[in-house]
């Protein structure tokens, strides 16, 4: 089942690459990476210096496909794709601008992420069972409770990763959710030639807005809105868990 729906997920992917090809942007024109540079100096402020946005609902841009980012601006200034922020900041930007500010952010190296914590729905002892209790026993019994909770925050992030890597790699056929291996690579690293952004990396918190945008209609500047059906079919459980497994994968 779950090498019959990558199977599908493959050849989605391969008729939306022919698609965009048809339509891709022409980047004949040669990019300047120090342009790019210095073009994108007002981009830090919140994506970063060097494309690595601090701020967790900010996207990363740094080692992102360099076609997939020019084609996003393009978006933003055309209306496709909506923002007041980007749409104000792209508007007087021309094709050699996104092309050497898209060249910039990708020859940059993406930086590592930490798991976002899980946080325990325990919410203690009671002011009144703990009067109850010597200081020795109060004491063991919270260093108990610290260390269930901890446990039991340990093992739903290890069931929210393997759900994420499961949904990642395998889809689920019956739901019609296509694996995202298929265009965003084994590793996250994207797919150039098709514009399908890398997701390595990325913050957790914009993966699960941006797939929540997709699944609520929000946002639809994608083929054939390919996104936006994947993302609908999604529960709330696998959006987290995708984006908290991305967020973490590791590279070649």
């Amino acid at each position: 089942m779950k090498k019959s729906l990558l199977a599908l997920s493959v050849s989605i992917a391969l008729l939306n690459i022919s698609g965009i090809a048809q339509a891709k942007t022409d980047l004949t024109a040669a990019t300047n990476i120090s342009a790019g540079k210095t073009k994108s100096a007002s981009c830090a402020g919140c994506h970063g210096e060097d494309g690595n946005s601090i701020m967790p609902l900010f996207p990363k841009l740094a080692d992102q496909n360099e076609e997939y980012l020019i084609k996003q601006m393009q978006a933003f200034k055309d209306g496709t794709r909506t923002d007041a922020t980007m749409s104000g900041m792209v508007a007087g930007l021309n094709l050699q601008d996104m092309q050497d500010i898209a060249a910039f952010y990708e020859k940059q190296k993406v930086t590592k992420n930490t798991l976002p914590p899980i946080e325990s729905n325990d919410e203690g002892m009671t002011a009144e069972a703990s009067s109850e209790l010597s200081d020795a026993e109060a004491l063991a019994s919270a260093e108990e409770k610290a260390a269930a909770n901890k446990q039991a925050a340990q093992e739903q992030q290890d069931a929210l990763l393997a759900l994420g890597y499961d949904v990642y790699r395998n889809g689920d056929l019956e739901r019609e959710i296509s694996a995202c291996i298929a265009c965003h690579g084994p590793n996250g690293e994207g797919n150039k030639p098709a514009s399908f952004p890398s997701l390595q990396g990325q913050h957790a918190d914009y993966l699960i807005k941006t797939l929540t945008d997709f699944k609520n209609n929000v946002r639809s500047n994608n083929p054939d809105n390919m996104m936006h059906m994947i993302a609908h079919k999604m529960s709330e459980e696998e959006i987290k868990a995708i984006a908290y497994y991305v967020s973490v994968m590791k590279g070649n």
